[in-house]
């Protein structure tokens, strides 16, 4: 018989049993361009129905239940035990084909793995990330983003995407691993197509070779790099278990570092209320970045868990083994948590909690900041050309293009 943390047999419990879910209502689709386009729309469409679970599917015929409810995202994330991020008891029943398997799959690394286990890749990543010097990031974010401007500021016309954000944060990349940029373009493009679900079984494919080929590079010759520091690590990671931590830092920064500029410029230049504080000095660039991790983080449906056996949460028994997926956008803006004037809070989930904490908070911060800072500094009148539209996807909150206009404005100088 199961019974739950408190021991309460669930036989006795007068709650429902299954996923919310047993019922004839179909599950909410978060894989259709609709959700992309208005998420918000469906999270309230959420609360109505539901009160914090929600039975979504993530790829059709892949169902999960989606916690939008704030206090009881912090329940799940704080409790690994009951709560494990292993999806290998799932992904027996998944069709190789899936889309949203390579997003999900088990992995050798801290996000994918339990125990002791999750323990060694975080230190491993934790410490690695650790030894990169944020005084010499920064110069090299400078240099970079100057150049990228000096390449269209002349012209009056620009997309923020395939001009600026995403050249910054692979060329970024690449000198923070010691990739060859070759290696690191087939890491983008598999990284683009796993988060899409589009052809995502190649895109696996495209990213363990590419990352398999650096790390190759770095036992031959080591750096002064994450990717060399990672391999000197006393936790002794083998060629497999180097390809997915490099693999995980890597994706993470070209998608979502890259989405997190992204979308706090397309915040700043649409939005009256954020733009208009911000161009009279009353608010901060990071500051304009907190308020999109409260409302349109770039990994807006994430932090997976499997919960090893069925669990009563909120009055509603959840099944073993089936996806748990926090919807960190849904959780940030919870009416039972937020307030109005949210200027200078940080107690969004975008970066994670507890053990699912991101390590590398601190240099996206940097990056995102002096990145949009040097643009904005450059091009002050700069304004967008064209509405957003957004590209589909259950787990992040990202872009198609930006396309903006300025006045044309002479090339700057190089520190």
């Amino acid at each position: 018989m199961s019974t739950t943390q408190s021991g309460v047999s669930a036989a006795s419990c007068p709650a429902f049993h299954g996923s919310p879910f047993d019922s004839d209502d179909p599950r909410m689709p978060l894989y259709v361009p609709e959700f992309a386009a208005d998420p918000h729309a469906l999270y309230e469409k959420m609360r109505k129905q539901y009160h914090s679970l929600v039975p979504v599917e993530l790829a059709p015929g892949v169902p999960a239940t989606l916690v939008i409810d704030y206090k009881t995202a912090l329940r799940i994330l704080n409790d690994p035990e009951h709560f494990p991020a292993d999806p290998r008891t799932w992904q027996k029943d998944i069709p190789a084909d899936c889309p949203v398997l390579p997003m999900m799959e088990w992995r050798p690394m801290a996000t994918r793995s339990a125990g002791a286990d999750a323990v060694r890749f975080r230190q491993a990543t934790t410490e690695s990330l650790n030894e990169v010097d944020l005084y010499a990031l920064r110069t090299t974010v400078e240099e970079i983003a100057i150049s990228l401007i000096n390449s269209f500021c002349q012209n009056g016309t620009a997309d923020l995407i395939g001009q600026y954000t995403f050249p910054l944060i692979f060329e970024v990349l690449n000198v923070l691993f010691g990739c060859p940029p070759e290696v690191g373009q087939r890491m983008a493009a598999g990284m683009a197509s796993i988060v899409e679900g589009v052809d995502a079984d190649n895109g696996n494919r495209m990213i363990s070779e590419a990352m398999l080929e650096l790390v190759s590079l770095k036992r031959a010759e080591p750096g002064k790099d994450v990717t060399s520091a990672l391999l000197r690590h006393r936790a002794e990671l083998n060629d497999l278990e180097m390809v997915h931590q490099l693999a995980s830092q890597y994706g993470a920064g070209i998608e979502f570092q890259q989405n997190l500029i992204v979308n706090t410029l397309q915040l700043i230049l649409t939005d009256d209320r954020l733009g208009g504080s911000f161009l009279d000095g009353s608010m901060s660039t990071r500051e304009a970045l907190d308020d999109v991790l409260f409302n349109d983080p770039p990994l807006a449906n994430y932090m997976v868990t499997y919960p090893r056996q069925p669990i009563l949460i909120d009055d509603i028994w959840l099944p073993a083994h089936q996806p748990i997926i926090i919807s960190i956008a849904a959780c940030n803006n919870d009416p039972t948590v937020r307030s109005g004037d949210r200027t200078g809070n940080r107690s969004h989930l975008a970066w994670g909690i507890g053990p699912r904490t991101c390590p590398a908070k601190s240099m996206a911060y940097l990056i995102a900041q002096d990145a949009i800072d040097q643009l904005l500094d450059a091009l002050p009148e700069i304004r967008m050309a064209a509405p957003p539209t957004w590209r589909p996807g259950a787990f992040h909150r990202s872009l198609t293009s930006l396309p903006v206009t300025f006045p044309p404005s002479a090339p700057l100088r190089l520190p």
